[in-house]
């Protein structure tokens, strides 16, 4: 089990790209568009470094949604190695069966 705070920070951080995503898109465009200025560009460059640090889509963490394990993290179940396998088990994951050979 990961430290609530943790996990706590990591739903803000959510929240803060959330708010801040459609106004990055289009900070972004403006510095890829081969039509805009320097000075645009310039400009833009500027406001996406006066944004926070949470603001940024990279700084969110994928963490187990039943645990808050940040590591072993399986996009396809959005949990950890460990709680697959022990959901996997108990027959909670329809289409999952264990391997033998």
């Amino acid at each position: 089990m990961a430290k609530k705070s943790k996990i706590a920070k990591n739903d803000k951080r959510k929240l803060i790209v959330a708010r801040h995503a459609q106004r990055r898109a289009e900070l972004k465009a403006v510095l890829a568009s081969v039509r805009a200025t320097d000075e645009q560009k310039a400009a833009a460059r500027e406001e996406l470094r006066r944004q926070p640090r949470d603001a940024s889509a990279t700084r969110v963490r994928n963490r187990d949604s039943v645990d808050g394990r940040p590591r072993g993290y399986l996009r396809t179940f959005g949990l950890s190695r460990v709680n697959v396998r022990a959901h996997a088990h108990a027959g909670h994951l329809p289409g999952v069966t264990k391997s033998s050979w």
